[in-house]
């Protein structure tokens, strides 16, 4: 599957790098890509190992906020 999510709270490369990091940590994420600019976060994943609400808990886990 892939999905785009909005990450609110991404200013730094370094927020960034936290986001990517908290997303590539789950079993069954295939490639995650980042917009900084759009505050974006493109996902493909397997969806028989992960849902998206893990994906999406991951991320606010690390403090961030997903729409």
């Amino acid at each position: 599957m892939k999905t785009t999510l909005k990450v609110c709270d991404m200013v730094t490369s370094k927020d960034v790098t936290r986001v990517k990091n908290a997303i590539s940590a789950n079993e069954g994420v295939i490639a995650c890509g980042i917009h900084k600019a759009k505050k974006e976060v493109e996902i493909v994943y397997d969806n028989y190992f992960i849902n998206i609400e893990d994906i999406i808990e991951s991320i606010e886990n690390g403090g961030y906020t997903v729409i």
